[in-house]
């Protein structure tokens, strides 16, 4: 329930239980109330639907407890394909995201001439401390807000 304004919502794993068509609806509605009240809603899930994550602006990719992307979903696959790896078509983004920092599923993603070396999570964090998008959220949380 919400009550009262809000400028932040803090909302993890609410699809626990839930089928994927629910979750949409779910997630539907929270964009629109966040678009139009200008606030932000941060959500945790668990192997979201294609359709489900599509709905997001921006994403927080953690492993192992660490922050491995924070940016603009129309920035994260680029981000991967810097490192080396590439979603294939058919793949949904989600899961891709999730595989790529595996050992075990990691290696197919791989996309360069170069020997295949697992990318750790550490390596995947430091890659996006370095990069535009990391050093940009960097000078972002780093400006005082009035």
């Amino acid at each position: 329930m919400i009550v009262g304004p809000s400028k932040a919502l803090f909302m993890d794993e609410i699809s626990t239980g839930l089928d994927s068509s629910t979750t949409f609806q779910i997630v539907s509605c929270l964009q629109q109330l966040a678009h139009l009240s200008e606030s932000t809603i941060l959500v945790s899930l668990l192997q979201p639907a294609p359709e489900t994550y599509e709905l997001f602006d921006e994403i927080i990719l953690m492993a192992e407890g660490k922050i491995v992307y924070h940016g603009s979903m129309s920035c994260i696959m680029s981000f991967f394909e810097s490192c080396g790896f590439k979603c294939p078509e058919r793949k949904g983004a989600a899961d891709f995201l999730q595989e790529v920092l595996s050992r075990k599923d990691q290696q197919q993603y791989w996309n360069r001439r170069e020997t295949y070396n697992f990318v750790t999570v550490d390596q995947f964090c430091e890659k996006f401390g370095v990069s535009q998008i990391g050093q940009n959220l960097v000078g972002e949380i780093s400006t005082p807000y009035d």
